[in-house]
């Protein structure tokens, strides 16, 4: 009898604290603004592939939310000469097929991500490479065709994550989009486009398992609709939220709002290639015509600062002293006359079917009809806008860009020197022969001071030349449910999801 006891006891002590493990147990709903383009980290490098991307794969050296950079799949490196970095990979760490992490996979993920054949928009953040040796199974070596300065840095980026050699090879063409293996604390389940991407928690972790055991990126471009999903539960995160939502959904119950610094910059782009924005005049005059400032108040309001540079102040390597295009709109009009456009000429701008770029491309709109520019609106899908823009498509065009190494070089080197022309970055394709220079120089040497000054005199010109109205540097700001802890947004914007905790009842 007493055994008996003893044992109904023990189920019910078990049953319990099975209950209360299963209590434990939660999904994860994360709503973002467009639909992921590619799961292939060697495909677009665009924030929404960013974001779903850094839950499946892991780079060699990872940097944290303060910029810091820490080990990640190498657990430490050393610099042997110049030119030759070594890296100890980290030991037991299985990728989602279950297949074991070695130097073999490393050497071919960098490889084949320098092959511009294999990883068109990705290969510029590589191109220092020259080979990588692999020492052993779980040792490397990179060896740079010149001495870079932000080689570290760049490894950081998302879309160095280490893939397995059979998963690529087995897929073919279905890589990153049926199929996507790495080495993170979630892997991929399914994709519906236009509609979620489902992740789920990968058991073999090589660290802490992540705790959630489901997570589901629901592509949600309406701004409002992704505000009301979150305010009401539908989701738990909301990334990205609208200025007008933020005021309105200030003091909500159930719902708390996270605003951070971000390292991006939104710009609108001329095609250089094109009359008559080939005219610095041109360029200038509707810089002097757009009112950033109504953009900044009325679109942002207020979560967003006026540009004068390409790149942020936190982004290191930013030029401090420069000073913004004022608003002015009969200094437009005379440089117009200037270039023989007196009396004005058409054109097109074009913006994804993001609702702000939107309101952006409106209001520049009528900036513009009021120094006797026509601009036609044109709204593109995204997977084809920027497959358009990459190709030159274009006469303008609203994006932005995120320096996502938190360093000058992958803030400008991209977006205006001449080898960046296209998708890996460069679609205005306006470039000097003195700044590639200075960025080729900003990138080669390994004196800081000395990097820093090419790459203000790079700003300096680039503000001169005016390839882009310049618009803002914005915060951001993401909402989620007040049951949501442990959410640490990053500067880039491909958050980690892996200790977010989700209380539930």
């Amino acid at each position: 009898m007493f055994k008996k006891s003893l044992f109904i006891t023990f189920v019910l002590v078990l049953a319990i604290a099975l209950m209360g493990a299963q209590a434990q147990a939660f999904n994860l709903t994360v709503a973002q603004g467009a639909d992921a383009v590619t799961l292939d980290p060697h495909g677009e490098n665009d924030q929404p592939s960013s974001r779903v991307r850094a839950q499946i794969y892991e780079t060699l050296v990872k940097m944290e939310t303060d910029l810091d950079l820490v080990p990640g799949l190498a657990t430490n490196w050393e610099q042997i000469d110049d030119t030759t970095w070594e890296f100890e990979l980290r030991e037991g760490v299985m990728f989602h097929n279950g297949e074991e992490f070695t130097a073999e996979d490393a050497k071919f993920t960098l490889e084949r991500l320098a092959d511009p054949e294999t990883a068109a928009d990705g290969a510029h953040i590589v191109d220092f490479l020259d080979s990588v040796e692999v020492v052993d199974e779980y040792t490397i070596r990179i060896h740079s065709k010149y001495p870079f300065g932000p080689l570290l840095t760049h490894l950081s980026h998302p879309v160095t994550g280490m893939l397995n050699i059979e998963a690529v090879e087995e897929a073919g063409e279905d890589y990153g989009t049926i199929t996507a293996v790495g080495t993170g604390p979630f892997e991929f389940v399914e994709w519906s486009t236009g509609s979620h991407i489902d992740l789920r928690r990968f058991e073999d972790y090589w660290g802490e398992n992540a705790e959630a055991e489901t997570l589901r990126f629901r592509a949600i471009p309406e701004n409002t609709v992704r505000a009301v999903e979150v305010e009401t539960g539908g989701v738990d995160i909301a990334y990205a939220l609208a200025p007008t939502d933020v005021q309105r959904l200030e003091g909500t119950e159930g719902l708390y709002l996270d605003e951070f610094d971000t390292l991006a910059t939104h710009y609108i782009g001329f095609n250089v290639q094109k009359e008559p924005f080939d005219d610095v005049k041109v360029r200038k005059a509707i810089n002097h015509a757009v009112n950033v400032d109504d953009i900044v108040d009325f679109v942002y309001t207020g979560l967003a600062t006026k540009a004068s540079s390409p790149i942020s102040d936190n982004v290191w390597g930013s030029h401090p002293e420069l000073e913004p295009y004022d608003y002015d709109p009969d200094l437009a009009r005379t440089l117009l006359a200037e270039a023989g456009y007196e009396d004005g000429f058409s054109t097109t701008i074009w913006t994804n079917d993001n609702p702000l770029r939107m309101q952006i491309a409106e209001m520049v709109q009528e900036n513009l009809r009021q120094v006797g520019i026509d601009v036609e609106i044109e709204v593109l899908e995204w997977g084809t806008y920027l497959e358009e823009t990459g190709a030159g498509e274009h006469d303008m065009f609203i994006l932005g860009w995120v320096a996502v190494t938190g360093d000058a070089d992958y803030g400008l080197y991209a977006l205006f020197h001449e080898e960046a022309f296209g998708s890996a970055g460069n679609r205005t394709f306006w470039a000097s022969p003195r700044v590639n220079e200075l960025l080729d120089k900003g990138r080669t040497s390994g004196d800081q001071e000395e990097r820093r000054e090419a790459y203000y005199e790079a700003q300096e010109i680039i503000r001169d030349e005016a390839p882009w109205v310049f618009l803002i540097h914005t915060s951001e700001v993401n909402g989620l449910r007040d049951n949501i802890s442990n959410f640490e947004p990053h500067p880039a914007g491909h958050h980690q999801l892996k200790d977010v905790v989700k209380e539930v009842e």
